[in-house]
Order: C-alpha cells, then sequence, then structure tokens
C-alpha cells in the first residue's frame, strides 16, 4: 500500500511539474498556443484531482483494516503530508494563475473585437468621403467645362460686338467721307 502511495505521490508531483512549466510557457506565448497550453492544462488538474481521489479512496479502504498493524502501513508520513499540501497549493495558485490568463485573453479578444470594429465603421468612413470626393471630382470638371464655354461665348459676343462697331465706324467714316466729297 505505501508503495502505492509513492507511486501517487510521484505521479502527482510528474503532474503539478507539468502544469507548472506550461502555466510559465503561458504568458509568453502566441494566442493560438495558449488555447492549446490552457486546455492541457485543465487536462492535467483534472487528472491531478482525480489523482488525489484516487489517494483519498485508499486511505478510507485502509482504515477499514483490523489490525494495528496494518493501520501503521498505510499511514502518510508527515514529510509525504507536506508535499502533498504543497502541491496542492501548487495547483490551486496554478488554477488562479489559469483564470487570470483566461481573463486576460477575454480582455483581450473584447478590445481586439472593438478595434476591429473601429476599423470598420472608419473603412465605412473612407469609402463614403472617397465617393464623395469622386461625385465632388465630377461636378468640378462638369463646372469647369461650362465656364469655359461660357468664356468662349463671351469671346465670340466680344468678337462679334468688335466686327459691328467696326461696320458701324466704317459706315460713319464712309457716310462722312461721302458728305464731304458732294458739297
Amino acid at each position: 500500500m505505501v508503495s502505492l502511495f509513492e507511486n501517487y505521490e510521484q505521479q502527482y508531483s510528474v503532474l503539478t511539474a507539468d502544469i507548472t512549466a506550461q502555466v510559465g510557457l503561458l504568458t509568453a506565448s502566441a494566442t493560438k498556443d495558449r488555447r492549446q497550453l490552457i486546455s492541457n492544462i485543465e487536462k492535467h488538474v483534472e487528472e491531478a484531482q482525480e489523482l488525489l481521489e484516487q489517494m483519498e479512496l485508499e486511505v478510507r479502504e485502509g482504515a477499514l483494516y483490523d489490525s494495528a498493524e496494518e493501520l501503521n502501513d498505510i499511514r502518510i508520513p508527515s514529510d509525504q503530508k507536506q508535499r502533498l499540501l504543497d502541491n496542492s497549493e501548487t495547483i490551486e495558485r496554478t488554477g488562479r494563475k489559469l483564470e487570470e490568463g483566461y481573463r486576460v485573453i477575454v480582455e483581450t479578444q473584447e478590445i481586439g473585437t472593438q478595434v476591429l470594429k473601429n476599423l470598420g465603421d472608419q473603412r465605412e468612413t473612407m469609402q463614403r468621403s472617397r465617393t464623395r470626393l469622386r461625385e465632388a471630382d465630377e461636378e468640378l470638371g462638369r463646372s469647369g467645362r461650362i465656364m469655359n464655354s461660357m468664356i468662349m461665348r463671351s469671346i465670340q459676343q466680344k468678337l462679334v460686338l468688335f466686327a459691328v462697331c467696326a461696320c458701324f465706324l466704317i459706315a460713319i467714316c464712309l457716310g462722312i467721307y461721302l458728305g464731304f466729297t458732294r458739297n
């Protein structure tokens, strides 16, 4: 029975060491790797809890022995009890760190979602602005063509006016010349 407890203790120590190592890796890993690490840590914590339950069942079964000699065989030495308590505290700390890491991941995901939403809104605003700019550019082009047309008409009207004025001036000069030459 004592060797069974020693076997359980060794398994428990290996599990807690794995949990501690994976929690240490949790802060330095990428988001994709974190999910896998969290899953592994949760699985190891469950295994450790099952191992503790098995140890508790063995202790209860051992308490049913009739002789005091058999009872002495199943008693756990104080150093093993202390190691079990230390390992239990380690698992609790690991669980808290895991919960904290999960909380940070959830907060990061919420922030990322908000940033993506803001970027989407800004993209829509930029697309609307770009559309308005194109429309304004088209309107400016149309206004420019109308303005050029108006300038051309104004120039044509001025040329026609100068031609008419020139004709009147020639007619007046011709009338004055003919009026002096007949007298």
